[in-house]
């Protein structure tokens, strides 16, 4: 569920504008059980290429879907997938609503603030001012300047993350949800490098997604402008959800791993750990970016939903 507020009215108006629209709210129906590329949803709504192209735009800068570009049969196609099911305004952020059916525990971790690693060259790491250490030094991730990180990048290996579990007592965790901006670890960028990157939850790995590339055709939105143009620009914005019995990416199964497979309750934090599994496939690397780089404002968000347990 995305939840919006009046505190923050810039993320409220883009979304509302976003669904101001009938052709907009159509092209989010489409989306409600499959990804569609571009030209799939201009042929179902019988609409021009570039109408649905120009809409596709505004409802990505809203981040009601996210798109990627895929290999087809000439050059490459965008394929949108939409990224909530529900929309939650709060218009009077004052009063607090006891209704909610569920309850909602959220945190946003700084990319840099990984508690272990292993990585291998290609390596790096920058913020928005300058590069933090030197490139392909493994042994420079544990420099105390990481914490400050924007983009980070490993060709092979994982970052492991510690985030804590600030929950209610007696409750009953419905789902579990991380998103973050990512892609694939080329030689400067390469558009047509995959990488089958996983996502584990204490040990469990949830499930693994094929980064088509490294992405560098365009400038990433939000990119400081002393980073070069050559390189590495933008990422894809990803979510992992667990479930109780499944688990989705972009709300697509990928896993049958649950909720309880991950064994919330025996401690107050968990681990996630992100990385390329040494017996992958695709082993392209991970480029991970930080709400000032890359195209989303956003650091890796982890949504907790729960239940109260009625005693």
């Amino acid at each position: 569920m995305l939840d919006l507020s009046v505190k923050d009215p810039d993320k409220l108006v883009a979304v509302a504008h976003a669904l101001s629209t009938r052709a907009r709210v159509d092209m989010l129906r489409l989306l409600n059980t499959r990804s569609m590329n571009i030209i799939e949803i201009a042929e179902e709504l019988q609409l021009p290429v570039s109408t649905v192209a120009n809409n596709v735009k505004i409802l990505e800068a809203a981040q009601l879907l996210t798109t990627e570009l895929l290999p087809a049969v000439r050059g490459a196609m965008k394929v949108c997938t939409r990224t909530y099911d529900d929309i939650h305004m709060n218009l009077n952020p004052s009063i607090q609503s006891n209704k909610a059916p569920y309850g909602l525990y959220e945190i946003e971790l700084p990319i840099g603030h990984y508690s272990t690693c292993e990585v291998y060259p290609t390596c790096g790491m920058a913020n928005s001012d300058e590069m933090l250490i030197r490139e392909d030094e493994p042994a420079s991730f544990y420099h105390p300047k990481h914490i400050s990180a924007q983009i980070i990048w490993f060709r092979q290996g994982y970052l492991e993350y510690l985030l804590p579990l600030e929950l209610p007592e007696q409750v009953k965790i419905k789902s579990l949800e991380f998103s973050m901006e990512i892609c694939s670890e080329a030689p400067n960028y390469d558009n047509d490098w995959p990488s089958d990157i996983s996502v584990w939850v204490n040990g469990v790995e949830i499930g693994m997604w094929t980064s088509p590339g490294d992405f560098g055709d365009r400038r990433g939105k939000l990119n400081p402008s002393w980073w070069l143009d050559w390189t590495t620009q933008y990422g894809l914005l990803k979510t992992w959800r667990v479930e109780e019995d499944r688990t989705t990416l972009d709300m697509k199964k990928i896993s049958d791993v649950g909720i309880n497979d991950l064994k919330l309750e025996t401690q107050p934090y968990l681990k996630l750990r992100i990385g390329v599994d040494p017996s992958a496939v695709h082993k392209g690397g991970v480029n991970l970016f930080g709400r000032e780089f890359g195209d989303y404002e956003q650091d890796i968000k982890m949504r907790i939903q729960y239940d109260p347990i009625s005693e």
